[in-house]
């Protein structure tokens, strides 16, 4: 399975945008978490959904801002950023979990991860 993100640029702040996550295969029956690093930082979790996208959760610095989705018929998930903070700035990967809910969203519990894409918000 391959994860290829996309949608990333620079904004100021204030500003929005969608990145899509395109998977090369089924990742139907998994979860997919969207994670943010910033040079000297862990790699955080920011976003996840589950399988069936009942449940999202959210980081506390994104909730109300960002919103996950996915369409499974184009195996590809999505995270729409809206009101964009100098701080959202950072390289945004997605990741396969090996469950299908999101009470794991450790970086160990990801089979698989995209090369990331840059977001910067200039301000």
């Amino acid at each position: 399975l391959q994860l290829v993100e996309s949608g990333g640029g620079s904004v100021p702040p204030g500003g929005s945008l969608r990145l899509s996550c395109a998977a090369s295969d089924l990742m139907d029956y998994y979860a997919v978490v969207w994670f943010r690093q910033v040079p000297g930082k862990e790699r955080e979790a920011v976003s996840c959904i589950s399988s069936g996208s009942l449940v999202t959760t959210y980081a506390d610095s994104v909730k109300g801002r960002f919103a996950i989705s996915r369409d499974n018929a184009k195996q590809t998930a999505y995270l729409q950023m809206n009101h964009l903070k100098p701080e959202d700035t950072g390289v945004y990967y997605c990741a396969r979990s090996d469950y299908s809910m999101c009470h794991d969203q450790k970086i160990n519990s990801m089979t698989y991860w995209g090369k990331g894409t840059l977001v910067t918000v200039f301000s």
